[in-house]
């Protein structure tokens, strides 16, 4: 690997890893935010959403930005945005002006992901994207686990710390930005589709909306009441309009030929669904606490072996893909992640089976979130749409991920008792993934064959 590619390889790593962190290290500081502006628990809800909404909208805004101009300049924007959001946060007098720092801080970050994975598609030739793209999809997956750590050191200094740090490194990211990233321009500029983004966004937060307002507790009635019916609807009614008006666009926002694509379709749905695994995650402590009657922070420490699987498997799942093709890493990825829920749900609960289960769930997550799927649209997309590709498998996972949270507290509090509750839930998840393996066995090369570099 030249000294170049290394630089920009550590410059993408970071500002993926600043991105990734504060989907999750909000999580300690949400008791303090409550009490700070004095607001009940549904409203607090509204910190986590208002940057998930707005990632949804930033993802295939910046990276249709990215596939049209400059991706040195949208990712420098994508990081000052970010950077503006947490300014906005660390400094907010009241709870509306947190919200929208919070909604400035994911439509910055929805552009970083895809448009560093771009960048690797450019500097990178296909059979040596593997690993860059297994060393991100390993920042990805940290950042997930450790940010609660982190938010939870910060926090005994001030909520507010959990931002501030944000500042200099997102400073550092914007100088050598523009230093270091390679300046690759679309030559032909090509009219950007205003009426197919508009419509796209609508549907897909509409959606998120909508998935978001639903009550765990009684989730059937929910989806049902006016809350969460009318914005589902509304999306799916969106979405052959969308279809309609891309149709007669010399160059759309989504080309329909995407879709067409057997590994790019099958992609988005293994990237919902994988999606929908890794959050799942979040509840495994809980399942610690009834089950051990450990505390909150002992049940957070009993996660280390899933962080360590984690760590070792990510790198080496990138190693593969230019060894053995992305289908092999999926099918033993969702393997992995079958077996992990099989051990939690089936054997006897104990400190062996626990501890067994999250270490096969992390070996298996490290295997399927992020690197092969980006993989796969890397190799499979043109250049001049590679960007949004990527945007939309980021749409699909993060679908999965608010689908996953809504699900997931549904059949855990339907439960005899909490720990059987959570039992349940995850052996919903073990259904959802042998769907997973059997879509794994959907990708193939251009002549029938596994995908292979």
């Amino acid at each position: 690997m030249e000294a170049n590619q290394k630089k920009t390889l550590g410059l993408l790593f970071l500002g993926v890893l600043l991105a990734a962190l504060d989907i999750s290290i909000i999580g300690p500081a949400l008791p303090r935010i409550r009490e700070t502006f004095d607001i009940n628990e549904r409203n607090i809800s509204w910190v986590i959403s208002s940057y998930v909404l707005l990632n949804l909208i930033g993802a295939p805004l910046m990276a249709k930005l990215s596939d049209s101009f400059s991706r040195k300049t949208v990712y420098a924007l994508s990081i000052l945005l970010f950077g503006i959001g947490s300014l906005v946060v660390a400094l907010s007098g009241s709870f509306y002006s947190l919200l929208a720092g919070r909604a400035i801080q994911g439509l910055g970050a929805g552009g970083i992901f895809p448009v560093a994975v771009a960048v690797i598609g450019d500097i990178f030739p296909p059979e040596k994207r593997g690993k860059p793209l297994g060393l991100i999809g390993a920042v990805f997956g940290m950042a997930f686990i450790i940010g609660p750590i982190l938010g939870g050191f910060l926090l005994q200094i001030n909520w507010r710390w959990i931002f501030i740090v944000n500042i200099p490194l997102v400073l550092y990211l914007i100088v050598k930005a523009l230093k270091v990233l390679p300046e690759k321009e679309n030559d032909q500029k090509k009219p950007f589709d205003i009426p197919g983004l508009v419509l796209l966004i609508l549907s897909v937060v509409s959606m998120s909306f909508g998935l978001n307002q639903i009550e765990t507790g009684d989730i059937a009635g929910s989806i049902l009441s006016m809350k969460v019916l009318p914005f589902l609807l509304f999306s799916l009614i969106l979405l052959p309009i969308l279809v309609f008006v891309e149709k007669s666009k010399e160059h759309p926002v989504i080309k329909l030929s995407l879709f067409r694509n057997k590994n790019i379709s099958t992609s988005y749905l293994l990237a919902f669904g994988a999606s929908f695994a890794e959050t799942s995650i979040v509840f495994i402590p809980a399942l610690a606490i009834y089950g051990f009657g450990v505390s909150a922070s002992g049940a957070s420490f009993m996660l280390l072996p899933l962080v360590f699987a984690l760590t070792i498997g990510a790198p080496l799942s990138g190693r593969f893909l230019d060894k053995i093709g992305a289908g092999k890493v999926l099918l033993a990825g969702t393997s992995f992640v079958i077996l992990g829920y099989s051990v939690l749900v089936f054997f006897t609960f104990s400190h062996f089976s626990y501890y067994l289960s999250i270490t096969l769930l992390g070996f298996g997550l490290s295997s399927l979130v992020g690197a092969p799927l980006r993989y796969i649209i890397l190799n499979e997309s043109e250049e001049e749409d590679r960007s949004f590709a990527q945007a939309l498998l980021t749409i699909f996972s993060n679908i999965g991920r608010v689908s996953s949270a809504s699900i997931i507290g549904a059949i855990a509090a339907s439960g005899v008792d909490k720990h059987t509750g959570y039992l349940n839930a995850f052996s919903f998840v073990l259904a959802v993934s042998v769907v997973l393996l059997l879509l794994s066995t959907r990708i193939k090369g251009k002549h029938g064959k596994p995908l292979q570099r």
